[in-house]
């Protein structure tokens, strides 16, 4: 007796401490999947606003121009015109199957579903799990760019499908590894000025990082998102606002402002400022590698 209430005591442990993880990691992305296509079927079914109230986690950050909670910004909105599609292409959970992350294209019509869009995107939307064991989005970012030419790939489950290859011996203190990646943006930022942007970017990020920049679609891949930087040569500097790390210390993001600026033709540099959202997934070795990379600039005038 003695015995199985010890055994009972080790494993309440463990399943506190937030190792457990999920046993059916597919299983887990396509639920966060189909979670945002039904986000977006509600978008076009019952509009914007009240399909952002609906998915979005109580204390979920939209940039409305800055960081701000979402529902209490749109909840204060009143309904908005027009009708936003999305579709996910690419999609990943922790092991702990408490946070994930999505990415996608988007695209607005004025009027109905059968009007021709005006405006196209990509978007990028942060998600954890909830205790009745929904998803909620926590933090949602996009940009902006011309017509796609053709239409995205729909999201398919790799053939190769596998989890991260890193996982934690012990309890993981995510307030701890919380304040680790705002140490781990600061290294960054500060390799990025006095290495420049090219090397930095060399050292932190992943083989197959996502690069999102308003007017341009996505770079996927490390070349591709250096070649952003060789071809259009510029100075970021940027500041963390929060972090926040999954229970099995394998998935974390954190948000900012950044500030750019690059030289112009005419010889006055060109300054840019607004929000950025990056997602770092940890490597095998424990070492912590970006994969995400979005900003979307604020206009001067709502600054």
């Amino acid at each position: 007796m003695k015995k199985t209430l010890v055994l009972l005591l080790i494993l309440t442990a463990f399943i506190s401490s937030g190792l457990a993880q999920i046993d059916d990691p597919a299983r887990e992305v396509r639920s966060l999947v189909e979670t945002e296509r039904a986000f977006s079927a509600a978008s076009v079914a019952h509009g914007i606003r009240d399909s952002f109230l609906a998915f979005l986690a109580d204390d979920g950050i939209v940039f409305h121009p800055g960081p701000v909670n979402g529902k209490q910004s749109w909840g204060a909105r009143a309904p908005v015109p027009g009708v936003l599609k999305w579709e996910p292409i690419y999609a990943y959970v922790s092991q702990a199957g408490d946070m994930g992350y999505d990415t996608g294209p988007w695209e607005y019509r004025r009027g109905s579903l059968q009007d021709e869009p005006v405006a196209f995107g990509n978007f990028v939307t942060v998600w954890k799990k909830q205790q009745d064991g929904t998803w909620k989005f926590v933090l949602d970012l996009g940009t902006e760019n011309e017509r796609p030419t053709q239409p995205a790939p729909a999201w398919q489950l790799p053939a190769n499908f596998v989890m991260n290859v890193w996982k934690a011996r012990s309890a993981v203190d995510v307030q701890a590894e919380s304040a680790a990646i705002l140490d781990l943006e600061r290294e960054f930022s500060q390799a990025a000025a006095t290495k420049g942007l090219v090397k930095a970017y060399q050292d932190y990020v992943s083989s197959d990082i996502r690069l999102f920049r308003t007017g341009k679609f996505p770079s996927v891949g490390r070349d591709a998102a250096l070649a952003v930087f060789t071809a259009r040569p510029q100075t970021l500097v940027w500041q963390s606002t929060k972090a926040d790390v999954s229970r099995s210390g394998d998935l974390a993001y954190d948000y900012g402002t950044y500030e750019l600026r690059e030289a112009a033709n005419a010889g006055a540099a060109q300054t840019e400022s607004g929000n950025y959202v990056h997602i770092w997934k940890r490597q095998r070795g424990g070492k912590w590698k970006l994969v995400v990379d979005v900003q979307n600039p604020i206009p001067p005038q709502t600054h």
